[in-house]
């Protein structure tokens, strides 16, 4: 098998390609911004079509893992990022599973929670279509989904939530910073969802390449649906530090110009349904995520 990935400067796309390399998988990484920390890299602009439909092409891969997206959700809410939010998660997305579609390839797509507008209690279902997203990220995540189950049959779209990793900003990382400089933080205890270790996603996603189960799955790890105040609570526990941890509602935060769903919580029953190992819980991927970064 041979792979692509975007967005190997981030999160997410950094850790795919090193499980791939890990077992033995020909992958070539790409992104907008030269990365001198993986090899076999290509500089891609994925709102470029020609360049896009060119190098994809060339390398001919059998499976891209799509991972490049604009995720900054605040910035995406100013009005001259609009177009910009919309060429990358969008067209950018349009360019490549038109791609893949010329040469026949399967490719993942990586979506978020945030395609859904976050009212109620109940888990929403990879089937559901009640969307309705709160915030210009959101919408442009979904337009991207439709994108790829338009123009593709050999797809997998994943939808994930509160990820963190070690290449990159994270709330986990934040919450490290903060609690070097303060004694007291602030954090929201009524967006309920489930944090995601990009290092035990890069592993599904890889087992999801090498199967013809294609379709649209909900992946975080395990653990239980929490707020992110008891992340927070539980971050500081595992770090030791002896910091004091307000729980206040989005409205009372306040800060954010997105909004943000309160109901984040994705039923992930369907990987254990079509034979895909689940992740471990979150409190395991934060001792490890924990024991990998220097804080």
């Amino acid at each position: 098998m041979k792979a692509f990935v975007t967005g190997v400067g981030g999160q997410l796309g950094y850790d795919v390609f090193n499980e791939l390399k890990s077992r033995g998988v020909f992958t070539v990484g790409s992104d907008i911004l030269r990365c001198d920390n993986v090899d076999n890299y290509v500089q891609l602009d994925i709102t470029d079509s020609g360049a896009v439909e060119s190098i994809i092409t060339r390398e001919d891969p059998d499976v891209v893992f799509h991972c490049a997206a604009w995720t900054a959700v605040d910035d995406a809410e100013d009005e001259d990022n609009k177009d910009k939010v919309m060429a990358a998660n969008v067209y950018g997305t349009q360019n490549i599973a038109l791609a893949c579609k010329k040469i026949n390839s399967k490719m993942i797509y990586i979506s978020t929670d945030y395609v859904f507008n976050g009212e109620g209690e109940a888990a929403w279902k990879p089937d559901c279509e009640s969307f309705e997203p709160l915030n210009v990220y959101g919408r442009s995540k979904l337009d991207g989904e439709r994108c790829v189950a338009d123009l593709l049959e050999k797809y997998f779209i994943v939808r994930v939530e509160w990820i963190f990793g070690k290449n990159g900003i994270n709330f986990v990382n934040t919450m490290l910073d903060l609690g070097k400089k303060t004694d007291t933080v602030r954090v929201v205890s009524d967006q309920i969802g489930t944090p995601t270790y990009t290092h035990d996603l890069a592993k599904l996603l890889a087992d999801m390449a090498q199967t013809e189960k294609y379709g649209i799955y909900h992946a975080s790890n395990e653990g239980g649906y929490i707020s992110r105040y008891d992340f927070a609570c539980e971050i500081f526990k595992q770090a030791d530090y002896n910091i004091r941890v307000i729980p206040v509602t989005t409205r009372q935060y306040g800060l954010s110009k997105a909004i943000r769903p309160l109901n984040s919580r994705l039923d992930k029953s369907k990987l254990a349904a079509m034979g895909f190992e689940t992740l471990p819980t979150w409190q395991d991927a934060l001792s490890r995520y924990l024991m990998e970064i220097e804080y």
